[in-house]
């Protein structure tokens, strides 16, 4: 996912080899199903085809908290499933996703 303009200073400087790191240790795949990173999926919903980008989820949802066991790559239908009972939570307390 996308940073966030308003969350970009709870990240470390160094984002950036943090997120090449994850996705070394990853084998370029996403960590919970596998998919290639910018490999190519028919999105059976459109029939179109879609690139795959991978992005570094923190299992703790805390952007701060950059140690490697709280980090994962993960395709954005992952992460997304993933996030989806954190965002509902925060929704509804009025929090940000």
């Amino acid at each position: 996912m996308p940073i966030r303009p308003e969350n970009r200073s709870r990240y470390p400087k160094n984002w950036k080899e943090i997120r090449a790191a994850i996705l070394d240790r990853a084998d370029n795949r996403c960590e919970f199903c596998g998919v290639e990173n910018y490999s190519m999926r028919l999105n059976p919903k459109t029939g179109k085809e879609v690139k795959i980008i991978l992005t570094i989820a923190h299992l703790d949802h805390t952007p701060e908290n950059c140690d490697p066991a709280n980090l994962r790559a993960l395709c954005q239908k992952c992460h997304n499933t993933y996030d989806a009972e954190h965002r509902k939570k925060t929704r509804t307390k009025g929090g940000d996703a």
